[in-house]
């Protein structure tokens, strides 16, 4: 069994987007992830996941230089990650075919297969 890591990336109009549904609207989204998810676990193939918010530091030249970011008024925004067991790579996209984030506008999911050290 390998490891996959699910990035959800966002546009910056679909975190806008996000960010002006109501309450109830919100709570329907989270029920969607919450099902997909589940989904996922119920397979017993679910690590972890996290949302991220939208802010932090930047790092660069070595971490000499610490900046504020990266913003949301950036082109694209990841909002968050999971962290799944898979057979194979077609197994790791297979499951990401039914993840809610793909009824934003602009949205991705990236999948990439995290290395084995052992």
């Amino acid at each position: 069994m390998e490891k996959f890591m699910l990035v959800f990336h966002s546009s910056n109009s679909a975190e806008l987007e996000f960010n002006q549904k109501s309450p109830e609207q919100i709570q329907a989204e989270i029920e969607k992830w919450n099902q997909w998810i589940g989904g996922i676990a119920a397979q017993g193939k679910l690590i972890g996941t996290e949302a991220l918010l939208p802010s932090g530091k930047v790092m660069t030249e070595g971490g000499k230089v610490v900046t504020d970011g990266p913003y949301t008024e950036g082109k694209e925004i990841v909002g968050g990650y999971l962290v799944m067991t898979a057979e194979s790579f077609d197994e790791a996209v297979s499951l990401a075919h039914g993840c809610p984030h793909f009824e934003g506008p602009g949205n991705s999911v990236e999948v990439r297969q995290i290395m084995n050290f052992a």
